[in-house]
């Protein structure tokens, strides 16, 4: 089966990252051409993975023994995801200097999230079946104690066990994932753990608790814990801190800036809420991530700033300035 993918796009909150993506290669593009060049080839991977990843999601079967569409949507997602995690690692992140603080939080986000999306598609063991639990023979007591082996050992007048096999037994071969060609098949909930925690360390150090990139990481480090680390828990808090990070910051924001935090915002409650209720694994994901509303679109269902934005489990907090008396500019008022 295809993963069921629980609250997100595996490139979750695809619109915020591919937005700041394009501006930040339109912003390098003469000063760095070659970093400018790269972003853009990431931006447009990334776009073209999202439609992937969208079709995978309605997909139901994954049919390996013969070459249908979903082998070869699956054999694209795990060829795009490789393609733009050696882009990342080996020409974006060296490059990125500290003057681009939001870029380099940004590149650590995107090597997680490619990560993540091995995880669902190309685990070893899968994340997503239990494992088959390995038979070790014991004793029986009473009648036939001791019996372990239906072979008994070989009488040494007779001649040792029979080395070749009888014709028609040879050597059944395991077979490999369809995708091995493509990348190692191995574990890499370690190594995509890794990133997280990383894309998450420098998130917290370098940018306010209501920047939209800070709030792409962690909703789509608290899914990841949920989805593929099975951490219900663990999920919740660190969700449940990132909004009241949003809440206690006191930097301002524009209107851009507020728009894609109070959707974050709005999509972080629905993880919590979803956490609580065990339902988190049924979800159908979109574009913008869990629950959440494209910036292109003019659903009502879009947070607004004169609108409240409910969080689950999330008390009253109160009024942050400026330092003016006035809270209209405030990021933590104006989300409320």
């Amino acid at each position: 089966d295809f993963p069921n993918f629980p609250c997100l796009l595996l490139m979750a909150t695809a619109d915020v990252d591919q937005k700041f993506l394009g501006q930040f290669a339109k912003r390098t593009n003469n000063s760095n051409p070659f970093l400018s060049s790269f972003l853009y080839k990431v931006l447009g991977l990334s776009v073209l993975l999202a439609k992937k990843l969208v079709r995978a999601r309605r997909l139901r079967k994954l049919d390996t023994t013969r070459d249908t569409k979903s082998l070869q949507l699956y054999h694209h997602i795990i060829w795009l995801s490789r393609e733009g995690l050696i882009m990342i690692e080996q020409f974006i992140i060296p490059m990125v200097s500290e003057n681009f603080i939001e870029l380099k939080v940004l590149s650590y986000k995107f090597r997680a999230s490619f990560y993540h999306i091995f995880v669902l598609f190309h685990n070893h063991p899968s994340v997503h079946q239990t494992a088959i639990p390995s038979f070790t023979p014991t004793a029986n007591k009473g009648k036939g104690a001791g019996r372990l082996s239906i072979a008994s050992s070989p009488n040494p007048f007779e001649g040792g066990p029979v080395q070749a096999l009888p014709p028609g037994l040879s050597p059944v071969s395991i077979p490999k994932p369809s995708a091995a060609f493509l990348l190692p098949v191995i574990d890499y909930i370690p190594a995509a753990t890794a990133c997280f925690t990383e894309a998450s360390a420098l998130a917290d150090a370098l940018l306010s608790g209501s920047n939209p990139i800070r709030l792409s990481v962690k909703f789509e480090y608290s899914a990841y814990m949920y989805d593929c680390l099975h951490d219900s828990e663990g999920s919740t808090k660190l969700a449940q801190q990132a909004i009241k990070d949003v809440y206690n910051a006191q930097e301002g924001m524009d209107d851009d800036q507020f728009e894609d935090a109070a959707i974050l915002v709005h999509d972080l409650g629905m993880r919590i809420k979803r956490n609580r209720s065990g339902s988190g694994g049924s979800s159908t994901p979109n574009l913008g991530g869990e629950g959440s509303t494209s910036r292109a679109g003019s659903s009502p269902s879009t947070p607004r700033a004169s609108k409240t934005v409910k969080v689950a489990g999330m008390p009253k907090l109160p009024v942050v300035t400026n330092g003016t008396g006035d809270p209209s500019r405030g990021s933590a008022e104006r989300l409320r």
